[in-house]
């Protein structure tokens, strides 16, 4: 609470994670539009961050900072602060930034700040990019540049004591109807979104290929096992009033974030909740035991009733539409 309003104005402004005002959905939005006007991004992928962040150079951050004495002795302890493994014994730790600490966000900001942020707009202005925490892509006119580029930020972090990954780093080609030809890379992952030549529609009716973002197949599958792990066809001991509850705060946030950009992707995520919902109302329900049948149209009457019960349904995922 002391130091954030100190560096929270000095924060360069397409650095979005963990800061006031900002999201992951804005750096996505911001790097889709990017990607259209540059060819090229330099997918960044930084070694274990969290692990290997040189506590000297985060000190020297924060010092930057703040003059208090008591600020500077609590940074240093909350990174001195020993692990404990699962066993009870503690581990030493002599660099990196413990995930889970309520200081960590903030310290992290404030390295990459000067290590990367910073420099970046120094070295290169021109050169645009957007960066949650330790994730980053950078955007480039040409494979040339992109591989200039990545060089000189692979320099720049091991000055900072930290290495730019040589095989998850990655350049990638945002190929689209106006880009001719091809590259080894031309799809990359960024906050649970996956960039990548889609089909899209024009307004005037046209279909052509966009290089956009949507909810990335791990989030996919993620989100699916998920469902499965609810059981929800065997939760006959709650009422229909409940499982609307429960199941619409776990989808309404999925929707909200991995339906911002081409929505019908996460579609699939969502389709096997209907026939959960079915096959928990021939368990509750005696009428509609033997039936399934009976249960899907029970399902289907309640949606044309109440189309908004479900946020799923809300979202596009109807009875009617399996």
């Amino acid at each position: 609470m002391v130091l954030e309003p100190t560096a929270e104005p000095a924060f360069h402004p397409d650095s979005y994670g963990y800061r006031p005002g900002r999201s992951a959905l804005d750096a996505v939005g911001k790097a889709r539009r990017r990607c259209w006007e540059n060819d090229w991004v330099i997918d960044m992928d930084i070694r274990a961050f969290f692990d290997t962040v040189p506590w000297d150079l985060v000190l020297r951050a924060v010092e930057h900072h703040s003059r208090e004495p008591w600020v500077l002795l609590y940074v240093k302890r909350w990174l001195e602060a020993p692990l404990q493994l699962a066993d009870g014994t503690l581990s030493e730790r002599t660099m990196g930034t413990p995930q889970g600490s309520a200081i960590s966000p903030l310290l992290a900001n404030l390295f990459m700040h000067y290590a990367f942020d910073a420099w970046m707009a120094r070295a290169y202005p021109a050169i645009t990019f957007e960066r949650y925490c330790d994730d980053a892509v950078v955007h480039c006119r040409s494979k040339a540049q992109a591989e200039f580029i990545r060089d000189k930020i692979a320099a720049r972090l091991a000055e900072c004591g930290l290495e730019l990954h040589p095989e998850k780093t990655r350049i990638v080609y945002c190929k689209d109807s106006g880009r001719s030809g091809s590259f080894e890379h031309e799809q990359f992952t960024f906050l649970g979104y996956t960039f990548r030549p889609r089909l899209a529609k024009s307004r005037a009716g046209h279909f052509f290929v966009s290089f956009s973002p949507a909810v990335s197949r791990d989030a996919l599958v993620r989100i699916r096992h998920e469902i499965r792990g609810w059981r929800i066809h065997r939760r006959s001991d709650m009422t229909f009033a409940e499982i609307i509850a429960f199941v619409n705060t776990r989808v309404t946030g999925w929707a909200a974030y991995y339906g911002r950009f081409y929505k019908s992707a996460l579609y699939a995520a969502f389709r096997g909740l209907n026939v959960y919902l079915m096959r928990w109302a021939m368990r509750k329900y005696k009428s509609l035991k033997h039936s399934p049948k009976k249960a899907w149209a029970w399902l289907e009457s309640l949606e044309q009733r109440a189309p908004g019960m479900f946020a799923h349904w809300r979202f596009g995922v109807t009875v009617s539409s399996h």
